[in-house]
């Protein structure tokens, strides 16, 4: 690595570090706004720990998809799938800030990021289109477990991701039991697994 290489580099993880602030439509069971890398975070271990029902796919990509899928919210935030009802698709705006983010980093990085994040937005790969299942599970898990406030649409997870948690026995199983989490909260109830 050169040194204009190191000092790009450096830039581009000081601008990801606004990850850390930039919240989602989600509420910790503490009830303060989950952060974008705080919800990166907890997908790579829910991926992680069902590492070996996925024997057939590779989890250092599975890993990197996670850990890139969301990082163009470093520049314009999160565009939260609520507020994407009729409106363009949020990958084009995040596709963009991702390029800016990545501006002045080096060449290798810039390009590694970015298929990783075509990769994931195309769900091309069966790698792509599990992380895409358990970015949806893990917002969904996080719905029902957040204190939320009092106008909080339940009922919008019953739809939300259905394409991507399809198939899978696992998947579906765990898509099961977070959809009839989310029925109770939906009802005013708090199942006690929560």
């Amino acid at each position: 690595m050169t040194p204009d290489e190191i000092h790009g580099l450096l830039t581009f993880l000081r601008r990801a570090e606004r990850l850390k602030t930039v919240t989602r439509t989600s509420w910790t069971s503490e009830g303060k706004q989950e952060s974008t890398a705080e919800h990166t975070w907890r997908l790579g271990l829910f991926a992680l720990s069902v590492k070996p029902w996925f024997p057939e796919l590779n989890f250092e990509r599975v890993l990197a998809i996670a850990l890139v899928h969301d990082l163009g919210e470093a520049v314009s935030g999160d565009i939260s799938a609520v507020l994407q009802v009729g409106a363009p698709p949020k990958a084009e705006q995040e596709r963009r800030d991702l390029l800016q983010l990545l501006e002045g980093a080096p060449a290798a990085v810039r390009a590694n990021l970015v298929a990783l994040f075509d990769e994931y937005n195309a769900a091309a790969t069966p790698e792509a289109k599990f992380v895409k299942a358990f970015d949806k599970l893990e917002t969904i898990l996080q719905h029902n477990q957040g204190r939320n406030p009092a106008t909080f649409d339940y009922a919008f997870n019953l739809p939300y991701g259905q394409a991507y948690t399809a198939g899978h026995p696992v998947i579906v199983k765990l898509r099961e039991i977070l959809d009839a989490e989310t029925r109770a909260r939906a009802a005013g109830e708090r199942p006690s697994a929560l």
